[in-house]
């Protein structure tokens, strides 16, 4: 399943002077068409087997492109690393299990009302925030107990 370029898109990319080139198409597929969340490195590796002459340095500067232009969005680590995943609606947010790495996107964060009153109480302007919560998928949850605390079959 591969993310179709939208009109939007390319017209994104065109008001900022940018083209949707192949190594950036490249790259929206592979991170469109993974099940998880992926890092750079696992993109490069990936989106090589489209385009064979894909840099490392194209993959982190077009995720720094789509992530500012909101088609990707950054999953970030309790240990400072950050991986990417499709932005799958315009306001979303990740549960990021943090044994296997899954993660999983939702837009329901009800936050507005914490926003209005931080906005009153510090006199920022906020515009965007991002929200991610870590912790154990269902299927790392059930292996867990499955194994016990001993790390051993029951």
């Amino acid at each position: 399943m591969t993310m179709p370029v939208s009109t939007e898109m390319r017209d994104g990319l065109r008001e900022h002077r940018r083209k949707l080139t192949r190594p950036r198409q490249a790259i929206l597929d592979i991170i469109a068409s993974a099940a998880h969340h992926l890092t750079p490195a696992e993109i490069h590796k990936l989106a090589r087997k489209k385009y064979p002459h894909l840099g490392l340095v194209t993959v982190y500067r077009t995720l720094d492109l789509l992530t500012e232009f909101g088609y990707v969005q950054r999953v970030h680590f309790a240990d400072g690393c950050h991986s990417y995943a499709a932005s799958a609606q315009e306001h979303a947010h990740h549960l990021v299990c943090s044994s296997c790495g899954k993660a999983q996107a939702f837009a329901d964060c009800d936050l507005e009302p914490l926003i209005a009153s931080l906005q009153r109480k510090t006199g920022y302007e906020i515009n965007l925030h991002v929200l991610e919560l870590m912790g154990k998928c269902p299927d790392c949850s059930t292996r867990a107990v499955a194994l016990g605390k001993n790390g051993k079959r029951k």
